[in-house]
């Protein structure tokens, strides 16, 4: 079983990052993604117990101290690339670690905000030579579904990916069920974060969910999520 996580740690972790470690260090998982990871004192300290606990691969956004970005950390080896061409501000905000069979990108995309990601995205999985998994902190999903609401800006992402063959990892074993991995302070909840992975590794699909006890015990104020393979 390959057990991949993702998870917004809410700017950088600060003093939770014991907490984060921990979370971590229980779910044991072989590859992971976290964005609002940031490049000062306490990612460092992040980054030195993830080393700790066997995940000698790193590769973290280059951004100054106090910028969320992205960091994926991995038991696997693999190849790391940044890509500064991809949005004229906001180039941080995906990484990817590049496998033998597949590759992860992780990302943490803007929330309302003009940038043009998401048609960085779509190229990448156009010119795709492996099967690809993108698991992150979108801030976005399909309105109507993903919140009761229609606020999402970059909706029409989905169906794209869809149409080039990558399905929603988590509806894909739990269909149309109502589950936020974030809650405003008016109570109102969005699935800002997603798995979508190629439709060639649906078989080996085991199961995709959330963990929303590190959320309700405040590590951080969104849920990390969990695809399985195996």
């Amino acid at each position: 079983m390959l057990k991949i996580l993702s998870w917004n740690i809410q700017q950088g972790g600060g003093t939770r990052t014991s907490k984060i470690i921990s979370a971590i260090d229980k779910e044991k998982p072989e590859i992971f993604v976290l964005s609002e990871y940031r490049n000062n004192g306490h990612g460092q300290l992040l980054r030195n117990n993830f080393l700790k606990l066997g995940y000698t691969h790193q590769l973290s956004s280059h951004t100054k101290k106090e910028t969320n970005c992205v960091l994926i950390c991995s038991k696997l080896p693999f190849n790391g690339f940044h890509f500064p061409t991809s949005d004229p501000t906001y180039a941080h905000g995906v990484l990817k670690a590049e496998f033998n069979a597949f590759s992860v990108y992780g990302v943490y995309l803007p929330h309302k905000k003009k940038h043009v990601l998401f048609n960085f995205l779509l190229k990448e999985l156009e010119d795709a030579h492996k099967p690809y998994i993108l698991v992150g902190d979108y801030n976005s999903g399909i309105n109507g579904v993903d919140q009761a609401g229609s606020s999402f800006m970059y909706s029409d992402f989905f169906p794209k990916a869809h149409k080039l063959g990558y399905i929603d990892a988590f509806r894909a074993r739990h269909g149309d069920v109502k589950e936020y991995s974030w809650y405003s302070h008016q109570g109102n909840g969005y699935r800002y974060d997603h798995s979508y992975i190629h439709k060639d590794l649906e078989p080996i699909l085991s199961d995709c969910y959330y963990l929303h006890s590190y959320r309700e015990e405040k590590y951080a104020d969104h849920s990390p999520m969990v695809v399985e393979l195996g």
